[in-house]
């Protein structure tokens, strides 16, 4: 068998490993969930070999997403390890044989500490699928191995259950763009969800801003100088009523329409685009993309205290 042939015939029987997970689904895992909820300490997540290396990431993306969790090595919970696990916690146990001894050894203690116990089995009659306060069947037919001993197809569809239920819980918690900052403050993802538009707006003196009465040739000037592509244009007591961009200006021009004589709250967008202070940056570019334009206004209880273009977030590493 090529290379080819062979990766491709791993990922078909992980795909299908996946799949299958569909019909293995019942209302073991909405108690699982609910177990999760209801859990006023930490999700405990376990598990021996490959199934602890799938454990570890679970126990990454529960935490990342809402629902504080860590992972507990089975081998060295039984050394002392086991003191940090409480009857407030909700131990995830993870095992395809369901027969796991390092894991089998805790049980009775779990029980006897009186903390939940979930655990994920390719094997429904196991000992810790009988032991379990709720249990989640991942079955596979075989493994990618083609020696079928090798825990590919099976920790993979493990994984996706993880996932399944990681996802479940977030949108059950309402977790929001803000949450998922605030669990990723490093790097380009914690500049794309932690800067907000208040760093990085023009504001001040860098605002351009025009009077309703005020000419195009105004208008024109004013772009010029604060060289943003466009200008607000605000009532003599500094409330927004409209915006005049490049793409105004050339609408104009093409309309043939007489300029002489004619204010610019006659050739503005009136309204335009705004978003509040404090808003996140990432929220202004996705606005700006739905409404396909190139700057917004960024307001403070209804009046304009701030501007910003797509090329400032790109500068700031948002885009």
């Amino acid at each position: 068998m090529s290379f080819l042939e062979s990766a491709k015939r791993t990922i078909a029987l992980e795909s299908q490993a996946v799949a299958g997970l569909l019909a293995q689904l019942d209302a073991q895992f909405s108690n699982a969930c609910q177990l999760c909820l209801e859990c006023t300490g930490r999700v405990v997540v376990t598990g021996m070999g490959k199934s602890g290396h799938i454990g570890q990431k679970i126990a990454a993306t529960l935490s990342s997403t809402g629902t504080p969790a860590f992972f507990m090595h089975p081998a060295e919970a039984s050394h002392g390890d086991l003191g940090m696990l409480t009857q407030n916690d909700v131990v995830l146990a993870l095992s395809n044989s369901g027969s796991s001894s390092e894991i089998m050894t805790l049980i009775p203690l779990m029980k006897r500490l009186g903390t939940p116990l979930i655990c994920v089995t390719g094997d429904p009659n196991s000992v810790m699928a009988e032991a379990a306060d709720v249990h989640l069947l991942v079955q596979v037919s075989e493994e990618a191995c083609p020696l079928n001993l090798a825990p590919t197809a099976s920790t993979t569809a493990a994984l996706a259950m993880g996932d399944a239920l990681a996802i479940a819980l977030l949108e059950a918690r309402g977790f929001s763009h803000q949450d998922f900052a605030f669990s990723h403050p490093g790097g380009a993802l914690g500049r794309k969800l932690l800067m907000k538009v208040d760093d990085i707006m023009h504001s001040g003196d860098a605002l351009p801003a025009v009077t309703e009465a005020a000419s195009l040739s105004d208008a024109l000037l004013e772009m010029t100088a604060k060289r943003l592509g466009f200008t607000t244009v605000l009532t003599e007591a500094g409330a927004l009523v409209g915006v005049f961009s490049d793409g105004d200006l050339r609408r104009v021009l093409e309309s043939g329409q007489p300029l002489n004589e004619r204010t610019i709250a006659e050739l503005m967008t009136r309204g335009g685009t705004t978003i509040p202070l404090g808003s996140l940056a990432a929220e202004a570019v996705r606005v700006m993309q739905e409404k396909r334009i190139n700057a917004i206004v960024v307001i403070d209880q209804g009046e304009p205290v701030g501007v910003l273009n797509m090329h400032d977030l790109l500068q700031a590493g948002v885009v």
